[in-house]
């Protein structure tokens, strides 16, 4: 399934359009890497929370902390679809999958929590202290540093 639609920037957060693409694989190693279809790829650096059932309800979950590769609640996610991917400008990344599991991984202080790559160049990174890295190929072209969400 080829779905070229490119990330959508809103006032607060990004929409990163990875809607129907499938988890094809699943790397642990100080960090929890969810490559998924089409070339996007996943990366969680710092603790992370793996809930079920409606986002409202705010389902404690269990936490992941890949440093100390305590992830195993996360394999399930191989073979899971994305439903929606929302990179919030304050930096933290929310995904729903169609089973109805929800991944949030929060900012940190002092390192980057996460980030996910994908085709044409996108980078987005969740920046120590709470911010938004986002880069493209034809921003980075223009500025090598990339471009801050908060512009």
């Amino acid at each position: 399934m080829s779905i070229e639609a490119v990330p959508i920037e809103h006032d607060d957060r990004w929409i990163l359009n990875l809607r129907g693409r499938s988890v094809a694989g699943i790397t642990v190693d100080y960090r929890l890497t969810l490559a998924l279809d089409e070339g996007w790829e996943v990366v969680l650096e710092t603790p992370a929370r793996l809930s079920s059932g409606p986002a409202h309800t705010n389902p404690p979950g269990v936490l992941l902390v890949p440093k100390t590769q305590d992830v195993g609640a996360a394999l399930p996610l191989f073979g899971a679809k994305v439903v929606s991917a929302v990179a919030f400008k304050s930096g933290t990344l929310r995904m729903v999958f169609e089973d109805g599991t929800h991944l949030r991984c929060p900012t940190d202080a002092a390192f980057e929590s996460w980030q996910i790559t994908g085709p044409g160049g996108w980078q987005f990174v969740s920046l120590p202290g709470g911010d938004l890295g986002v880069w493209c190929a034809s921003t980075a072209n223009e500025n090598p540093q990339g471009r801050s969400a908060e512009h």
